[in-house]
């Protein structure tokens, strides 16, 4: 397993679906994977601090963790099969469950939970990008600085 960061959400034009953007910590691939837009808006908002008027879907899941004092000890990006990515989320004492990876990311954020995607998943759907594109990559930072959750058409 390879420990990922989430780079950020952006809207892929121009069939404008989500994609959340991860990247290899210590490596030179990203992993982009297409997502819903309450997914998109939920990982944007935790992506960027931002705290919503009401609790989300995942706030709640986070906060009935804590309740129950329960800590998930990591999110694994798991498989592609037929362009479908899977997840897993592993709590303490070793029980793992099944989720979607936008779901999974969305609750990483919220919990401080780090990333990691097999090696299968990133030799198949990562892109490398070597050092002399980092310039694109950064303006692809830009880009997600100056994007909002309401840019996804479900401001929350």
């Amino acid at each position: 397993m390879n420990e990922l960061d989430v780079v950020g959400v952006r809207v892929e034009m121009p069939s404008n679906q989500p994609i959340v953007l991860l990247r290899e910590v210590g490596g030179d691939r990203y992993l982009p994977i297409w997502i819903g837009a309450g997914e998109a808006t939920a990982i944007a908002f935790a992506h960027q601090g931002m705290t919503p008027p009401r609790p989300l879907t995942h706030d709640l899941f986070r906060d009935v963790l804590k309740a129950l004092d329960q800590t998930i000890e990591q999110v694994r990006i798991v498989d592609l099969r037929d362009g479908v990515f899977y997840a897993e989320l592993v709590f303490s004492g070793g029980v793992t469950v099944g989720a979607r990876p936008s779901d999974a990311i969305a609750l990483a954020l919220r919990t401080g939970t780090r990333i990691y995607g097999s090696e299968e998943v990133l030799a198949e759907a990562g892109i490398s990008i070597p050092d002399e594109q980092e310039d694109q990559v950064e303006k692809f930072r830009e880009f997600l600085d100056q994007i909002s959750p309401e840019d996804f058409g479900r401001g929350g």
